[in-house]
């Protein structure tokens, strides 16, 4: 009830002269109670941390500490599970510590050698799988009564969210997945600079069991250690933006986890990425799309944007769009008070939380994994409090791939089908139209003497009509339509005179 009431007064005020101290409150209250329902809640909650859709920005600030930590279960427990994939504990290892370095929601970490060599065995947590279950059962029941009593935005995106959960965290339990998708990230980033990632034991993992090499390092967000290492934070704030930002925009896999816990540091400064479990995959006409909307975003170009938006499968059929621009654009007027070369993450997530909680948005699975590793990053960002321009960054990783030109033709392509469906929608309901059409059928044995001008005419109409249309959209192409349905009035005009 408390969510429901802070929800509908954040929507209605726009975030502004609210009780921030009452939203905090309510918000660690939501905070202890998933951590008090255990690992599946945990997850649950660090999903929702991204979903500016659903939360006010309070609650999406405060689940966003939730960590993936959970006291692991005693390694009498976990033997049977090695041993059963494995073999035996003695046999399989030179050594492994029994107590383990770092205890997961779903899984827990230990330490061993492996023909002397270090490595890491992650190992999936006894009985989580029915744990799991158990939940998600309980999750599909709560959640729809639930949203019997919200508003019916926040009540489609839940279910989506719902959904899109429980299929990401079915994944993660599979850790031949996480070992496919860390083989990919690690060979698409073979050649970038100071990014290191382990390589897998494939003949020492399973689906229970993930070993690798172990990397020690420096947690990214230890601004002491690091200091004291000499690394230059400010280079490494830009270095991890870049990294993630390149894996989104260039390949089809991207690190959708990247919380302080899965990212280390070296002494010089390179990057070791940890924990594969979540990626998002993004084709290459989603990735234009979703740089479409960037470039929207980046120009205060309202129309533009819910272009991009509809394209990318963001908005509900049936939605006002008038009204929607309407409230970008008066969020972008917000946010863009300052140069664009202020215009950070947070920028960008303040205008999804106060847009998106007003109208009927939804966020499909691949995006709502962007949404939380860019939200992640920006919260490193902020650890470090270093000079740094996210605009920036993102403008020389779209310059470097080359990806603006190709996002602008497809800006092109998709107005000028819109154009060609917006005459074709003209010309439908053209009367005259309909009477030409239907006399030429009628009278076939003697065809009348070609009307060039009325012809002429008709389709001069119906290229100008169409083209206001088009306008409101995209200008530019509005703009061509016009000056084409005067040449096709002038043409027309000329063959008559002959």
């Amino acid at each position: 009830m408390a969510l429901r009431k802070d929800r509908r007064e954040w929507v209605r005020r726009e975030g502004k002269n609210v009780n921030l101290s009452r939203y905090q409150k309510n918000a660690r209250r939501a905070l202890k109670t998933f951590v008090s329902l255990g690992p599946v809640y945990i997850k649950l909650g660090q999903w929702l941390s991204s979903r500016a859709d659903i939360l006010p920005q309070p609650y999406l600030e405060e689940l966003a500490k939730l960590q993936d930590e959970v006291p692991a279960a005693s390694f009498d427990q976990v033997k049977p599970i090695i041993e059963s994939d494995l073999g035996t504990i003695d046999r399989t290892f030179d050594y492994i510590d029994k107590n383990a370095i770092s205890g997961a929601s779903l899984g827990q970490v230990y330490l061993a050698k492996i023909k002397g060599k270090d490595v890491i065995v992650k190992v999936k947590r006894p009985g989580i799988e029915q744990v799991v279950e158990q939940d998600i059962k309980v999750l599909k029941k709560i959640i729809p009564f639930a949203m019997k009593f919200v508003d019916p935005n926040l009540r489609y995106s839940a279910e989506a969210m719902l959904s899109q959960f429980i299929e990401t965290i079915h994944e993660e339990m599979d850790y031949r997945i996480e070992s496919q998708n860390l083989k990919t990230i690690r060979r698409n980033l073979r050649d970038y600079p100071k990014v290191i990632i382990p390589s897998i034991m494939d003949d020492y993992s399973s689906k229970n069991i993930l070993t690798m090499e172990y990397i020690p390092g420096i947690k990214i967000t230890n601004v002491k250690a690091l200091d004291e290492a000499g690394v230059n934070r400010e280079q490494l704030v830009v270095r991890a933006h870049k990294v993630f930002f390149t894996m989104l925009l260039r390949h089809e896999m991207f690190h959708a986890d990247p919380h302080p816990g899965n990212i280390s540091v070296t002494n010089d400064g390179s990057l070791i990425l940890y924990d594969f479990g979540m990626v998002g995959k993004l084709d290459q006409k989603t990735r234009l799309q979703l740089i479409r909307l960037y470039l929207a975003l980046v120009e205060k170009d309202p129309s533009r944007t819910v272009n991009a938006m509809d394209d990318l499968g963001m908005l509900m059929p049936g939605y006002d769009r008038g009204i929607i621009e309407q409230g970008i654009g008066l969020s972008i007027q917000a946010m863009y008070g300052t140069k664009v070369d202020r215009m950070e993450v947070r920028a960008l997530m303040d205008l999804a939380n106060k847009t998106m909680s007003r109208f009927p948005f939804k966020l499909p699975k691949h995006l709502a994994l962007y949404m939380r590793m860019a939200s992640i990053l920006e919260g490193i960002y902020l650890t470090h409090k270093v000079n740094f321009r996210f605009i920036g960054v993102l403008q020389n990783i779209l310059e470097d791939e080359n990806i603006v030109k190709d996002a602008y033709i497809e800006e092109i392509k998709l107005g000028f089908n819109r154009f060609v469906k917006s005459v074709e929608a003209t010309i439908a309901v053209v009367p005259e139209i309909r009477k030409y059409l239907e006399d030429t059928k009628r009278i076939r044995e003697s065809p009348p003497k070609p009307n060039t001008l009325l012809a002429g005419s008709i389709l001069t109409a119906a290229v100008f009509v169409g083209s206001t249309i088009l306008y409101t959209t995209n200008p530019l192409l509005g703009e061509v339509g016009m000056i084409c349905s005067a040449v096709i009035m002038g043409i027309t005009v000329a063959i008559k005179g002959r």
